[in-house]
């Protein structure tokens, strides 16, 4: 994919932050596995622009944790998460997560409700025909719609620094038939107006995954 290509149309968006935007995608995707190599010369020739950009995405990248720059070794590596670093992140999702599901289920419009269903449908016809990268895109389309109903910008802008790592979780889904239930259920608590129940099964949703991904990470 190239940045001076289909992100063109974004001229106020700076290089370097339309290469993290990349290279974040692809670590979350799969495309990019913990331990893999990223070539700057390599990347910058692929995306048609010079290796300054480049640079400077990679330094975001290794601030919010998704690089290593191991001393004595040379180049850039992409960073695994490791049982306790997932712990933690779980920990912060329940805690802004539940609330914002709360928030939706007092605050959202109809409209907005009618996006949710389409993309807990989406999810699950996904699930149906097997389709599962298209799964893990309607579940992470799921969850921003979640936090955006909420309503709350600070705690949109509190979730978006984690939103890369949050996506990579979303990925690691050995239970597609529960995540598809659960947040059926969650989108049908919303959209009764239910907030004690929207934030009750939100919070079941994240334990649920935690308990997936911990035990994976065996």
């Amino acid at each position: 994919m190239s940045v001076t290509g289909e992100r063109a149309a974004e001229p106020r968006v700076p290089l370097r932050e339309q290469v993290r935007q990349e290279l974040q995608a692809r670590i979350a995707s799969g495309r990019l596995l913990p331990g893999d190599r990223i070539f700057e010369q390599d990347l910058a020739v692929e995306l048609g622009i010079s290796r300054v950009p480049v640079r400077e995405a990679i330094r975001m990248l290794q601030s919010e944790g998704f690089v290593d720059v191991p001393p004595g070794r040379r180049g850039v590596f992409v960073r695994g998460l490791d049982r306790q670093q997932a712990k933690e992140l779980f920990e912060v999702r329940e805690a802004l997560e539940v609330y914002a599901a709360r928030l939706a289920a007092e605050r959202a419009e109809p409209g907005d409700v009618e996006v949710m269903a389409e993309l807990a449908q989406r999810s699950r016809a996904a699930l149906e025909s097997g389709d599962i990268d298209q799964m893990s895109n309607a579940n992470e389309a799921f969850h921003e719609k979640l936090v955006d109903l909420s309503g709350n910008d600070l705690l949109a802008s509190m979730l978006e620094p984690l939103h890369g790592r949050l996506a990579w979780l979303f990925r690691m889904n050995l239970e597609p038939e529960r995540v598809c239930r659960e947040h059926e259920a969650i989108q049908a608590a919303i959209s009764a107006g239910d907030a004690d129940r929207a934030a009750e099964v939100a919070k079941q949703h994240v334990l649920s995954s935690q308990r997936m991904v911990l035990e994976r990470m065996l």
